[in-house]
């Protein structure tokens, strides 16, 4: 048995229901999608008290087993207007599977800034935000564990989703204290603003229950001697997610300059210093640990702690989607400056691939000049105290395009463009145009699919594959990063889950449970009046030839959701 709390916060009633069995497994985001079309949160205002805010912990949550312990958020989108679900490691998720809750939801507003806490005798308590409010989130995080101790999980809403700024997430602590683990994509730090949710505290306390321990353990050692043998897994302990941008630079898919190139370094130029080789060997050498895990029992570790040259934190982790979108995108070339920036975007609590995306479309429209790192952090200084230009540049790519009369904004549905050039890595891209996320490729991301002579059709079938099996990963509290273990052994998996809860699921629930979340995720956004328009590349993808390449964008939305029609019916 698991709990499930439904917070009100009007009125700080608290209604606890009991999950059994497939309830506790169908969660994260499965259980978002299904929780919010059934509730018509699709036609509501995203930033009125109706939008629920939504916690889901998978059911292996508060356990060691190694990628199992992130955490689901969801809500309507107040920056695509869809469906979202923006998930995340860290300590919060296995906090609250240590107190046997699958999760919680948060209903109404506060009328006054609240801090939420859970404990582990069962109780639930509501103290005022007061201290922690406008502060950074370095600074709340270290008063709220001076407060409530170091054996608690937290997750805070930042100062820029204090005034409702749409690239805001929320964040949470990982294993170290750090706030620093962010369900960043869709604006649903924004949401916890609205209700006035400062911060969520969840206190650790023990591994839960489960039907059948023993077995259940023995699937656990089973599958964390698996990620040990692979290669692919292997390649993240050692270099972290760095190791794409040595990819995507290599092939030409790296977003450069607003898109507007696909390589930043030439072999023959000198080192590429925003991928995984570079930027371990520079770590190492002052200090800096290459390999951490964001969530306790990861055996991956593909996390860091990166140091500057005289051994300090600058930040962790240094991760790809910054280093591209807040890097090359916006012309850096020093991982050190997209390490002080990523340090300060973290404690706002904002979106790196939302932020990097709308302050290289400004450079490239005049406002800054590429590389200048000066003007960078004028523009999260601005973010940080909310000054008229902080409070639209937190709005998001889209809107602020829009408010500048930009040529190349590079968003599908309101979202920016994640760091994978949609003209040269295409399955990727289709997965960006087809996902009712946004332009999120964790929704179903293949980097290295060999996309030569293929047809728009044998793309999209492609897609919808990885889409599948990244949403059942989502759906479970699992870490995408462990796909080439995890979706290579879904019998492990099911198995394991059937211990855990006393179930008795096939292998083939596990792409059934992620091809179910998609069809809700679409139903959602239709009802949300998101439509086939919404799903096209922006127009100079299709116009522009990419360097070195030369590609340009050869799929359509239209075309690809004919198919994608046809593959579901």
């Amino acid at each position: 048995m698991r709990k499930y709390l439904k917070i009100n916060l009007r009125d700080r009633s608290v209604q606890t229901e009991e999950l059994h069995g497939e309830a506790i497994i169908r969660v994260g985001r499965h259980f978002i999608a299904k929780t919010l079309l059934e509730s018509g949160a699709a036609t509501i205002d995203p930033l009125s008290p109706e939008n629920p805010l939504i916690f889901s912990a998978g059911p292996f949550a508060g356990t060691n087993f190694s990628n199992a312990n992130r955490i689901s958020v969801g809500c309507k989108s107040p920056l695509t207007g869809g469906v979202k679900e923006a998930n995340s490691g860290g300590t919060f998720g296995f906090a609250l599977g240590q107190l046997e809750t699958a999760g919680l939801t948060l209903y109404g507003a506060s009328a006054d800034w609240v801090v939420i806490r859970i404990t582990k005798e069962g109780g639930i308590t509501f103290a005022s935000a007061e201290p922690y409010m406008g502060k950074g989130n370095n600074e709340a995080a270290a008063l709220l564990f001076e407060k409530y101790g170091k054996k608690v999980g937290i997750g805070l809403c930042g100062p820029v989703g204090e005034y409702l700024g749409l690239a805001a997430g929320v964040a949470f602590t990982d294993t170290d204290g750090r706030p620093s683990r962010i369900a960043a994509r869709g604006g649903v730090g924004a949401v916890m603003g609205s209700k006035k949710v400062k911060a969520i505290v969840v206190d650790v306390h023990k591994m839960p229950t489960f039907h059948d321990r023993k077995k259940l353990m023995g699937s656990i050692r089973e599958y964390g001697a698996k990620l040990g043998k692979d290669a692919a897994i292997d390649m993240f302990k050692r270099v972290g997610t760095a190791a794409m941008g040595d990819f995507t630079n290599r092939i030409g898919g790296l977003p450069v300059r607003n898109f507007s190139a696909g390589r930043l370094v030439e072999a023959a130029q000198g080192p590429f210093k925003l991928g995984g080789d570079y930027i371990r060997e520079t770590n190492m050498s002052r200090g800096g640990n290459p390999s951490h895990a964001c969530m306790p029992g990861c055996m991956i570790e593909c996390s860091n702690v990166y140091v500057d040259a005289k051994g300090v934190e600058l930040v962790s982790p240094l991760e790809y989607e910054t280093l591209g979108l807040m890097g090359s995108n916006c012309g850096l070339t020093d991982p050190d400056d997209v390490a002080r920036l990523n340090g300060i975007a973290n404690d706002l609590g904002v979106d790196t691939i939302e932020v990097g995306a709308t302050l290289g479309m400004l450079m490239d429209a005049g406002q800054g000049a590429f590389g200048d790192v000066g003007f960078m952090l004028a523009a999260l200084e601005d973010m940080r105290v909310g000054s008229e230009r902080g409070r639209l540049l937190a709005q998001g790519t889209a809107r602020v395009g829009a408010h500048f009369k930009v040529a190349r904004i590079p968003v599908i549905k309101k979202q920016g463009i994640s760091a994978y050039d949609p003209r040269v890595i295409e399955v990727t891209g289709i997965s960006m145009m087809l996902t009712a996320q946004g332009a999120d490729h964790t929704a179903g991301n293949l980097p290295a699919y060999d996309c030569k002579d293929k047809t728009t059709d044998e793309l999209v079938a492609a897609s919808l594959e990885i889409q599948a099996l990244s949403a059942a990963v989502d759906s479970l509290g699992l870490c995408i990063f462990g796909r080439s273990v995890t979706n290579t052994n879904t019998d492990l998996i099911v198995g394991a889950l059937n211990d855990a809860h006393g179930t008795k699921l096939e292998p083939a629930f596990f792409k059934t449970l992620g091809l179910e979340a998609l069809r809700m995720e679409w139903a959602f956004n239709k009802a949300a009046g998101i439509t086939e328009a919404d799903d096209e590349l922006p127009a100079f993808f299709y116009t522009e030839a990419l360097a070195p390449s030369g590609k340009t964008a050869r799929h359509h939305s239209a075309e690809a959701n004919r198919r994608l029609r046809e593959l579901l019916a």
